[in-house]
């Protein structure tokens, strides 16, 4: 058992890691989602280095029965969970009429849909208090022809936290997207530390549905 969990999906090398590095310091146990589990170790050792407790495991985010399988699994491991951040992604090129249908189907799944599954799956195990954390993108408010597939993806997915904060704020559970207006690198402005502080502090406010990451 924990006395809090923090289950981040999509936790690679960039805001991943660095929002489990700023809840971990805050007494989080962490457990880190994601398809490559190398990666995963990698960030598992850098997060025991700085004396947060973590645990990988095995993710697809364009399976939502895996998706389901592993939230499941953190819950029978620890007992609860209080923050799921879901910040899986894809970002493919192409103009509308370039994009295969079938190839937005399936980014439209990792975008939008595996995090609707992510959610119905971590709300069981959710008591009241909770928070529910999605990475948002400036493609989901300024579209680009040459990533359409990704803004219908990020545009999705700001609906669906926008309909979901409707729905779960009677019920105290907090729904935020983050909406980051530029293009995410470390050592800038737009580094993926700066960008989980921002995090943290919609986590801890809890006040209206879309935040902004914006330019100086």
């Amino acid at each position: 058992m924990a006395d809090k969990v923090m289950v981040i999906i999509g936790a690679g090398p960039g805001i991943g890691l660095s929002t489990a590095k700023r809840f971990g310091k805050e007494g989080y146990t962490i457990a880190l989602l994601a398809r490559d589990e190398d990666r995963m170790l990698e960030a598992i050792d850098e997060l025991e280095e700085l004396d947060i407790e973590a645990e990988s495991f095995y993710a697809n985010a364009a399976s939502n029965e895996s998706l389901k399988a592993a939230i499941k699994y953190v819950n029978d491991l620890y007992g609860r969970i209080d923050i799921l951040m879901y910040n899986a992604y894809t970002f493919r090129q192409g103009a509308p009429t370039e994009t295969d249908p079938a190839d937005l189907l399936n980014d439209l799944q990792v975008d939008a849909v595996g995090a609707l599954a992510s959610v119905q799956a971590a709300l069981p195990y959710m008591d009241k208090g909770g928070t529910i954390l999605m990475t948002g993108g400036v493609l989901g408010v300024k579209p680009m022809k040459n990533f359409a597939s990704v803004s219908v993806g990020k545009a999705a997915m700001r609906i669906l936290a926008m309909t979901l904060h409707q729905e779960l704020k009677s019920k105290d559970i907090y729904v935020g997207t983050l909406t980051i207006n530029g293009f995410v690198k470390p050592d800038t402005h737009f580094s993926p530390d700066n960008i989980s502080e921002k995090m943290h502090e919609m986590a801890m406010v809890r006040d209206g549905v879309e935040w902004t990451f914006d330019r100086k």
